[in-house]
Formats: C-alpha cells, structure tokens, sequence
C-alpha cells in the first residue's frame, strides 16, 4: 500500500485549523517583536505599550495551543478513520513481513497538510499585517511600527509543526499497528442490529448509550464545534465596544471556520460510521425519524453544553485579558454581554438545528445495499 498526497489532501481540516492557528500567531508574535524594538515611548503611551506587548504573547500562547491539541485531536481523529479503512491492506502488508515501523513510517505524508496550513496562515498573515499595525496603532500613541520579517517565526510556525506532525502521525500508525494480523484484516466490520420491536424502550436507549460510547472522540469534537461557535461569535460581538471593527471580524471568521469544519467533519463521521446500524434499523421497521433521532440526536445534549462552557470561557478570558493587562488603560468597563449571548444563541440553535435537519436527509438515502457495497 503507497500513501500518496492525494491521502493527505483528505486532511484538510486539519490544514483548515492550522491556518487559523500560524495567522494568529504570526500576527501577534511578529508585532510583539517588532514593538520591542522601539524607542523613546512616550510616558502617556506607556500603559498601552505594556499592555500590547502581555496581550500579543497572551493571545498567541491560548490561541496557539489551543489550536495546537484541537490539530493534533484531529490528526489522531483522521489517522484512526484512515486505518480503519485501510485495515485490510495493512493486514496483508504485515503478513507478507513488512515491518510495523517499515509500514508506519510512509505516514509521514500527512504532515503535509500541516505544512500547507502553516504556509497559508503564515504568508496571509504577513499580507494583512500592515493593516493590522495600523489598527493596533489606530490613535498614534505609539511610534510608527515597522513590518519586519524574523525567519525564527517561520521555522517555530511552520517548519517545526511539520515536522512534529509527521513524527506523531508516524508514532500514532506505529502505535495502531500493533494490532495482530487476524484484528486488522476483520477489523471495520461493523456489529448489526438484532432487536425485536417489542424491545423499543431498552433497545433505543441502549443504541442511544452506544453509539456515544463507541465514538467518544465525535463527542468531542461536536461539542468543541459548539464552543468555538459559542465563544467566538460572543468575543467578535464584544470586541466591537472593546477594540477595532477589524479584530472583531477577524474573530469572527476564525470561530466560524472551526466551528462549521468541525461540526460538518464530525456529523458526516456519524452518518456514515453508523450507516450499517441505520440500514438494519429500517429493515427491521424503523421510522428515518426515530433513526435520525437516536444516531445524530444523541449528540445533540453535548453541543449545548460545549455552547455553554463556550459562553463561560469568552466572559472569564475577556475579563481576565481586560482586567490583567489593560488594566491601566483608560477602555470602558467590560460586563457580561447578555445581548450577544442571545444573538449567538438563536444563531446556534437555528444553525445548528439546521444541519441535523440536512444530515437527517441523508440518512433517508441510505439502503442496505447501498451501505453493504461500499
């Protein structure tokens, strides 16, 4: 079996993420630098001075590691789901005697979608960093800052994460490999249904409990959905009283580019994981709705919870930023923001909804040919 880039190309939430992440930080590290080398600050300028220089490094720290695990939840999410459905073909390659290492070590490729997300994020950022000097300076308190390019930044942004990157995805096959022989050419065939209609109360709760306990990572990754959702479009909205019109929409976008990948990736994870449970489900009788709601409702009570820790996370970290490192700049008082908790969540719940509805559509194209001849 070759892994080719094409393979790795599947990764492109991954890329999506990582893009986010080096436009961030590259943004926020190289004004922290380039803000270090002035001089002659002007006293009244002070505060703002101290304030920018915490805040950049503040930003790029939670941001960037944040980023960071939620890339490497979804690189480990993407390698499982990739040899799973190659399990076959390294059955056969592990019993012709290659190697567990031989075979793992062709996983470097998919570091190269990290290494795409970090060119993009990085050079977009330096295309929109002149903008951004000139909004983070907007009312001239500071001297004039001049855009410079520090090649430490591209070697710590982009060619060190691909470098990590390729070795997890390396260590993680080597890891999975493990599994003997016989497992990995069975493995991906899914258990079927067996109930009786009479069983619908026990049986439902009990597929309800199982499809959560059989794909705990999808748990997480449609609550963290709700919570970039959640904290990001309540962030931008404060912003627009706290800051620039500029950094708000910047929030905005990066929220909304997390929370729908992440979401529309892990729902159509679910669909298709289960489409063997869903075809049996509706040879035994099963309404599409009673399959929708047990399959993608099931999910459901967690992305309102991930969309409630969201709306803690953005109050707690906007007035720790404010309080922490503005506190000696004269910005208005920041109060939780009941007005953008509304309108983010009818946005949610209206969006949210939506998407079910769409996934739920899918389900009542599935057959069990169909599923069976894939």
């Amino acid at each position: 079996m070759v892994i080719g880039i094409k393979d790795a190309l599947k990764f492109i939430g991954i890329s999506v993420v990582v893009v986010c992440a080096a436009f961030v930080c590259t943004l926020f590290l190289n004004y922290d630098l380039d803000l270090r080398v002035l001089s002659n600050i002007p006293d009244a300028a002070l505060p703002l001075y101290n304030a920018q220089l915490s805040m950049g490094k503040a930003i790029a720290a939670i941001s960037g590691c944040g980023l960071a695990l939620t890339s490497v939840v979804l690189l480990v999410f993407y390698l499982k789901n990739y040899i799973d459905v190659h399990s076959k073909e390294l059955g056969i390659l592990k019993a012709m005697g290659y190697s567990r290492f031989s075979v793992a070590k062709r996983f470097w490729v998919f570091g190269l979608s990290v290494l795409l997300g970090a060119m993009i994020g990085f050079g977009a950022a330096y295309l929109y960093m002149p903008t951004f000097y000139s909004v983070q300076n907007a009312d001239r308190l500071l001297p004039e800052i001049a855009v410079r390019f520090h090649v430490e930044l591209l070697l710590f942004l982009v060619v060190l994460p691909t470098l990590v990157f390729a070795g997890l995805a390396v260590f993680y096959a080597f890891y999975k490999l493990k599994t003997p022989v016989l497992d990995l050419l069975r493995e991906g065939r899914e258990k079927t249904i067996k109930a009786h209609r009479e069983k619908d109360g026990p049986f439902l709760k009990g597929l309800r409990l199982a499809t959560l306990k059989s794909k705990k990572l999808l748990v997480f990754l449609i609550a963290f959905s709700a919570f970039c959702f959640s904290s990001m479009v309540q962030m931008s909205l404060s912003m627009l009283d706290l800051a620039s019109e500029t950094f708000a929409w910047m929030i905005l976008m990066i929220g909304l580019i997390l929370a729908f990948m992440t979401l529309l990736m892990s729902l159509s994870s679910v669909v298709k994981g289960n489409g063997k449970t869903i075809a049996m489900m509706r040879i035994f009788g099963y309404e599409y709705s009673v399959c929708s709601n047990q399959i993608l409702g099931a999910y459901r009570p967690f992305s309102y919870v991930g969309f409630v820790v969201g709306t803690l996370y953005q109050f707690a970290l906007l007035k720790l930023m404010l309080g922490v490192f503005f506190a000696d700049v004269d910005i208005p008082a920041y109060t939780f923001d009941w007005k953008a908790l509304l309108i983010a969540l009818f946005a949610f719940v209206a969006l949210y909804e939506f998407i079910l509805f769409l996934y739920a559509q899918r389900i009542k194209k599935l057959s069990l040919k169909s599923v069976m001849e894939e």
